[in-house]
């Protein structure tokens, strides 16, 4: 993209989507450099707001918000131990297996040599707010949404005894029925003691494909909490001579609206954990997660997962669609046709914004 076309785009932008200054100036910075910009530069980027917000955990759809007052001080990292791949012994597992361990070596090396951009004075509490807890057979899940988190809290949900099959589980029960215990719900004895003895698990997936599935499950579907506190604020601010039933129902968005709304700093409502990055959810450059499963081989790394933590042998996860069963899963294909909506210069900065998440966790760059 040459700089004349980038000062072009910057100018034709007013008159279809409202551009913040902010994000003017970054889109100008990108001009000024004269090729994308250098992700490892940028690695304290995907903290700079949350100091600005404090302690409090973000909200979403009801969730109450915590505030504490004190950083609680750990030594980090937490030492990654080896696997224990006694319960899943010959050739069946011997890929999965070496596949583990390439990926544990690229986050830990990763994390080496650039620190990941996490803070270790963070509140301790903030940062097992995301873990899901089974003591039975001693599992701390990170909640990754949009990344298969809806079955991984079902399969917790049989392996607690709560319910004895995956596929009876409704998606209100596994969201709202507080069933499953969070981290940040035991003392600071309990919270150590598991961070230290349980095995550490988070599945994540491509960034780009994760916030465009976000996206389609958020803002295409009727929603009555996405539409009517991001919707309605996304149209606002972004929408130039919107109409009184958009502004008033929230309906609508369209993707490049909601990547305004996600690269802006000074947003009209705040971030939300479907398409927060998984370095602010799960902090993997502190808690030394000792299996890191993807969504692009779910089943294949969820079923080795169980069979390491010696879950029943008829226990195996589910393959189905939580919500929309009918839409085609969000994939390469599917990200392209939204894509299409933005310049080169927005899937920049897109990247830019989840850049952590695709260097962390080895992802190849996106479609830019």
């Amino acid at each position: 993209m040459t700089t004349g076309k980038i000062r072009k785009h910057i100018t034709n932008q007013n008159s279809e989507v409202h551009v913040p200054e902010d994000l003017k100036k970054k889109m100008g910075n990108l001009l000024n450099l004269g090729r994308p910009t250098s992700v490892l530069k940028k690695s304290s980027h995907s903290q700079r707001e949350d100091r600005a917000r404090g302690s409090s955990t973000e909200t979403h759809q009801g969730a109450k918000i915590q505030v504490f007052q004190t950083p609680i001080q750990m030594d980090w990292p937490l030492v990654t131990r080896p696997l224990n791949t006694s319960s899943a012994q010959g050739n069946k597992w011997k890929k999965a297996d070496t596949t583990q361990e390439k990926r544990r070596s690229f986050l830990h090396e990763f994390c080496k040599k650039y620190g990941g951009g996490n803070d270790p004075k963070s509140n301790l509490f903030h940062m097992v707010s995301r873990i899901y807890v089974e003591d039975k057979h001693k599992i701390l899940y990170c909640e990754v949404p949009k990344a298969g988190c809806s079955n991984w809290k079902r399969i917790l949900m049989v392996l607690n005894g709560l319910a004895s099959s995956a596929y009876n589980i409704s998606h209100d029960t596994v969201h709202y029925g507080k069933h499953l215990k969070t981290l940040d719900s035991f003392d600071l004895k309990g919270v150590h003691m598991r961070l230290d003895t349980y095995t550490k698990a988070v599945f994540v997936r491509d960034p780009m494909e994760r916030l465009v599935s976000a996206f389609r499950d958020k803002f295409e579907h009727p929603n009555s909490y996405y539409h009517p506190v991001f919707g309605k604020a996304i149209i606002k601010k972004y929408r130039p001579n919107a109409s009184a039933e958009a502004l008033n129902n929230g309906s609508g968005v369209k993707f490049k609206e909601f990547a305004y709304y996600l690269l802006d700093a000074h947003r009209p409502v705040g971030m939300d954990i479907h398409w927060e990055r998984v370095s602010k959810l799960c902090y993997p450059c502190l808690i030394n997660y000792d299996f890191v499963g993807k969504f692009e081989t779910l089943e294949e790394d969820a079923n080795y997962f169980l069979q390491l933590i010696g879950a029943p042998k008829e226990l195996k996860f589910p393959n189905f669609k939580d919500r929309h069963s009918s839409d085609e899963r969000t994939n390469a294909h599917v990200v392209r046709q939204y894509l299409k909506d933005l310049s080169t210069v927005e899937r920049q900065l897109i990247y830019d914004f989840y850049h952590l998440d695709y260097l962390m966790f080895n992802y190849t760059t996106p479609h830019l």
